[in-house]
C-alpha cells in the first residue's frame, strides 16, 4: 500500500468517525439546548448561524453564492420542511422522550424514503425485501411505545405518546423534503445551497419564535449557548462537510451505515450523559428498527416503465438531526 493510498484510507476513517459521532451526538445537543431555549428560539439561532458560515465560507472560496427566483423557491420549501418543521418538532419533542429513543424513532427515515418515492412520487418498485423492511419497522416502532401505549390507556404518558407519534411524522416530512431536495436542482453548488436553506428556516424560524411569543421565554444559559454552538459547528458544519467528503469518495451504500450507527450513539451518550433509562423495550426496539432499515437501504430496487430518469443526488441534509 502507498503512502498516498494510506493517507486516503486515513481520511476515509476521520470522515465516517466524525459522521457517526457528530451526526449521532445531535440528538443530546437538541435536548440540552430546548431546555434554555424554545425549540423555534433554537432553531433561529442554530439555522442563521450556520447558514451565514457556510455562506461566507463559500463566498471566500470564490464558489457562486448567487440564487434565481426559481432556486429561492426550491431552497425555501426545502428548508422549511427540513429545518423549520422536522428539525424543530424534533426539538420539541425532545422536551418529552428521552434523545435515545427519538434518534432511535428518527431512524425510521430511510423506510419513509422508499414508501415516498415509490408510492408518492411513482418512482421504483418496492422489492419484497423493501417491503418485509418496511413491515418490520412498523412492528419496531410498535416495540418502542408500547410503554407509551400502554401508559396512555392508563391516564398517564399522553404527551409522550404525542411526541412518539410525532416523531414518525416528523420523519416523514423529512424524509418528503430531502426526497424534493434530491429531485430538483438549483444553480449553485450542494454546500451553497445548504447555506441558504439553513440561512432561510432560521429567518422562518425567527418568525414563528416572534409569533408564538417565545423569544422572552429564553434563557440565555452557558449550558444552552454551548450546546447550540456544538450543533451549529460540529452538527451543521463538521459533520455535513465530512458526509459530502464522503459521497464523493466512497460508495453510497457505505455512507448510508450513518443511519445505523446514529442511532446507538444517541442511546449511548442519552445514557451517559443525561442517564436516560435503557428498558427492554428500547433494546428490542432498537434491534428491529435497525435490522429493518439494514433491508431497505439494501433492497434491490426495479425501475417503474416510463419513471423519469433521476439527476445526481442533492444530498442536502440529509436524514438525521444534522
Amino acid at each position: 500500500m502507498t503512502a498516498e493510498q494510506k493517507q486516503h484510507r486515513f481520511r476515509v476513517a476521520l470522515a465516517f468517525g466524525l459522521v457517526y459521532l457528530f451526526w449521532g451526538s445531535t440528538y443530546l445537543g437538541i435536548r440540552i439546548a430546548v431546555e434554555s431555549f424554545p425549540p423555534y428560539v433554537m432553531g433561529m439561532l442554530r439555522f442563521t448561524v450556520a447558514g451565514l458560515i457556510m455562506l461566507a465560507v463559500c463566498a471566500a472560496q470564490g464558489k457562486k453564492i448567487s440564487i434565481t427566483g426559481p432556486d429561492l423557491v426550491k431552497l425555501s420549501v426545502v428548508g422549511i420542511l427540513l429545518l423549520s418543521v422536522a428539525n424543530v418538532l424534533l426539538g420539541w419533542a425532545e422536551l418529552y422522550v428521552p434523545s435515545g429513543l427519538a434518534a432511535l424513532i428518527i431512524a425510521i427515515v430511510p423506510l419513509w424514503f422508499l414508501v415516498i418515492d415509490t408510492w408518492l412520487m411513482k418512482g421504483d418498485h418496492l422489492s419484497r425485501r423493501g417491503l418485509a423492511g418496511i413491515g418490520l419497522g412498523i412492528v419496531g416502532l410498535v416495540i418502542l411505545l408500547w410503554p407509551k401505549l400502554t401508559a396512555a390507556r392508563a391516564g398517564l404518558g399522553k404527551m409522550q405518546l404525542l411526541a412518539g407519534l410525532l416523531l414518525v411524522g416528523t420523519s416523514g416530512v423529512w424524509a418528503f423534503g430531502s426526497t424534493l431536495s434530491r429531485r430538483w436542482s438549483v444553480s449553485v453548488g450542494v454546500y451553497a445551497a445548504t447555506g441558504w436553506e439553513m440561512l432561510i428556516a432560521g429567518v422562518v424560524n425567527f418568525l414563528i419564535a416572534l409569533a408564538l411569543g417565545d423569544i422572552p421565554k429564553s434563557h440565555w444559559t452557558a449550558s444552552g449557548l454551548g450546546a447550540i454552538t456544538y450543533l451549529v459547528i460540529f452538527g451543521s458544519l463538521v459533520g455535513y462537510t465530512a458526509y459530502i467528503w464522503l459521497l464523493d469518495h466512497v460508495p453510497t451504500g457505505k455512507v448510508a451505515t450513518y443511519a445505523y450507527v446514529n442511532p446507538v450513539v444517541a442511546v449511548f451518550l442519552g445514557w451517559l450523559v443525561l442517564h436516560e433509562k435503557i428498558d427492554g423495550f428500547i433494546v428490542a426496539g432498537s434491534v428491529v428498527i435497525i435490522a429493518a432499515v439494514a433491508l431497505v437501504t439494501s433492497a434491490k430496487v426495479r425501475v417503474r416503465e416510463g419513471a423519469p430518469m433521476r439527476g445526481p443526488e442533492l444530498p442536502a441534509c440529509e436524514a438525521g438531526a444534522d
